[in-house]
């Protein structure tokens, strides 16, 4: 309703109580009811509130209505769609018919571009005329909306974005950029590509100029939502099936070039008692704690000779004693290649840092890999950048280290060629950290003197923009004060509230996001806008003041040169002041007000939620509110250098004690 409307969630709480002809629920539940998509219509339409629906929403309600659940409306959307990209015209003879023809011609057409896109057997199974019937206003819905945003493709990447996004929990994805990094450790000459945990295709998704492709997952939604995704994708040849890989395998036979994989993690129920003489398990019997040991030999058992497997594996695969068999035989025969960790944040579970295993097929004539590779990624991610990781230079550094195996030195605490001689104890344990010692912070004595000197620097800084001894007021000046709130603020016009959180990019485009965390932190904009459907995002302007919504605390921040023009991410609220009336930094320093934000924040169970509109700040002339501006800029940069001396004083701090420990630096000063 609020996407409809064009206002934020609380404006639509607010009607529903203040309006009693405001439509009643015709489902969901009590703290997350449904409503008809016609009646709220034809309600914002009442109100002048609602002018047109934009097309993208009208098509997001219709699969979200839909009788036989949103997953099936997806399957049947990206149907249409494959039949739009492949036979426009056939497409455009079948919608111009009435809808009780429609479904009985769709269903022919369907079966045959499904058939001759991925034969038969296939996980896309032909919706009958029956099952399309409901789905009519979606299907025509999606195709317009294909013809609006350039093409089928994004279409069902608008779509199916937009579901992945409203059930977060339902589904563990791949993120983009580590589905690059994956892919291109796999290798750009892979013709032949199998994915057998595929999930909603996002590793497959970032696989280029493969002639074949293979997937297979135990869920049938999302396996036919693979096919779909990725023949919108790719004119490659793809095959799917729907059934659970490591009991029912779709494609014993393959051999492909590479094989891609995010498995499922911890499974205890993955066929340990059926499967126990399964040829699969040439490299020794998973135990039943070692699901991700099955995975991996599955994925090894599906590659040609010399091919490449690449899996995300939870940490714990490296070390843990009940696997050390096997790890040991994959090292003797050179089948593992690199153990590579990844920092924390990299795909879920985000607060863990997983590893990638590669691997190789030895051939029968081929002598095993003498040395393992190791890289740890993790010290490559600055302090509190967990939200948003700097994949560029990590897929640099990554694939730097694999391509140059061998003949490369190695880069300290970064990447390392260890001897498979050396790891074979009684352990086995192929974590990196065990291998790659973390630099110290400091890098160097050099470098500790260095950190010493910046901290100096920014200590005396600090002495300087300490403020002075605060000049008491008489004690009636704050009640003679006339108060206004941001909300009256904005209805006069003296300034303007917009909610961030909303945006993409174009392709080829990356817009950086200003964060909560980076409001918070007072750090650079760390985020990037999704790429997809073109939608405008929230873009900040020198001056503009930016307050967190959730969490508590009283924040804000204004804009400067460097950060304006980045988009505004979630939970955050800005308010562009009129110069002429307003002083951004007066317009700040008062809503940063304890008093304030508690008497504007509400409580719920586990949060804390700030509604800007009732943060007040006094009527003051121009020239008075600059007065205080300049006041509330000064101590901002204090602020600003508190928070740098603390970072460089734990940085020297660490180092010192990593330097003192691993024997860089003597307990005493040279003289």
């Amino acid at each position: 309703m609020a996407r409809l409307a064009g206002v934020g969630r609380a404006a639509v709480s607010n009607w529903r109580r203040r309006h009693a002809d405001f439509p009643k629920p015709v489902g969901g539940t009590e703290t997350s009811p449904s409503f008809a998509l016609a009646e709220v219509e034809q309600w914002l339409r009442d109100q002048g509130k609602l002018a047109e629906v934009p097309l993208r929403e009208r098509v997001w309600q219709h699969l979200t209505a839909h009788p036989a659940g949103p997953l099936t409306a997806l399957v049947h959307a990206g149907c249409a769609l494959l039949l739009v990209h492949e036979r426009p015209t056939g497409w455009l003879e079948h919608s111009a018919l009435p809808d009780d023809r429609l479904a009985d011609g769709l269903q022919t057409a369907l079966e045959e571009v499904l058939t001759v896109r991925f034969g038969v057997p296939r996980s896309v199974r032909t919706p009958t005329a029956a099952d399309l019937e409901p789905s009519l206003p979606l299907l025509r819905g999606a195709a317009e909306l294909a013809a609006q945003l350039g093409g089928a493709r994004q279409a069902f990447e608008f779509l199916l974005g937009r579901h992945l996004d409203a059930n977060p929990r339902q589904y563990t994805l791949t993120p983009p950029g580590l589905a690059e990094l994956m892919a291109a450790l796999a290798g750009p000459s892979a013709r032949t590509v199998l994915d057998p945990a595929c999930g909603t295709g996002g590793l497959l998704r970032a696989v280029d100029r493969a002639d074949s492709v293979h997937a297979q997952d135990a869920d049938p939604d999302l396996a036919a939502l693979t096919a779909l995704r990725l023949a919108l994708h790719s004119s490659a040849e793809i095959r799917t099936a729907a059934a659970d890989t490591l009991r029912g395998d779709a494609f014993p036979g393959l051999r492909a070039d590479a094989v891609v994989c995010h498995p499922p993690f911890n499974e205890r129920d993955w066929g340990h008692d059926e499967l126990a003489y399964d040829p699969r398990w040439e490299y020794g019997f998973p135990a039943r704690t070692e699901s991700e040991l099955a995975w991996v030999q599955h994925a090894l058992a599906r590659l040609r000779d010399g091919g490449t497997a690449v899996l995300l594996m939870p940490p714990a695969v490296a070390s843990r004693r009940s696997g050390r068999r096997i790890r040991a035989d994959l090292l003797r025969r050179g089948a593992l290649r690199a153990v590579i960790a990844l920092p924390a944040g990299a795909a879920p579970p985000y607060g863990i840092p997983l590893h990638l295993w590669v691997l190789c097929r030895p051939g029968a004539d081929q002598r095993p890999d003498p040395e393992l590779l190791f890289v740890d990624t993790t010290g490559l991610v600055p302090d509190g950048g967990r939200d948003k990781l700097p994949w560029p230079a990590l897929q640099s550094a990554v694939l730097d280290a694999w391509r140059g195996r061998g003949d490369h030195p190695g880069v300290p605490g970064v990447s390392r060629s260890v001897p498979v001689i050396e790891l074979l104890d009684d352990d086995v344990d192929l974590a990196p950290a065990r291998h790659l010692p973390a630099p110290a912070p400091g890098g160097s004595a050099a470098g500790l003197e260095d950190v010493r000197e910046r901290l100096g620097a920014t200590l005396r800084r600090t002495m300087e923009l300490t403020p002075p001894p605060a000049a008491p007021a008489p004690s009636a000046a704050g009640a003679a004060r006339t108060l206004t709130t941001v909300g009256e603020l904005a209805r006069a016009g003296a300034l303007q509230l917009r909610a961030g959180g909303a945006g993409t990019a174009p392709a080829g485009h990356p817009v950086a996001v200003l964060t909560e965390h980076d409001v918070l932190a007072g750090a650079a904009p760390s985020g990037t806008l999704p790429d997809g459907p073109p939608e405008e995002p929230v873009l900040t302007e020198e001056g503009d003041v930016v307050v967190p919504v959730l969490g508590g605390g009283s924040v804000a921040r204004v804009v400067d040169a460097a950060t304006a023009g980045a988009a505004l991410g979630r939970n955050l609220q800005l308010l562009r002041a009129d110069r002429t009336a307003l002083d951004p930094w007066f317009l700040a320093g008062f809503l940063r007000g304890t008093a304030n934000n508690r008497r504007a924040s509400s409580y719920a169970s586990t949060a804390t939620r700030l509604d800007v509109r009732r943060l007040r700040l006094p009527r003051l002339p121009l020239a008075e509110q600059r007065r205080y501006g300049e006041r509330f800029r000064a101590l901002a940069e204090f602020e600003d250098a508190l928070r740098l001396a603390g970072r460089l004083g734990e940085q020297l701090v660490q180092g010192l004690y990593d330097g003192l420990a691993d024997g860089t630096v003597l307990p005493e000063r040279p003289e």
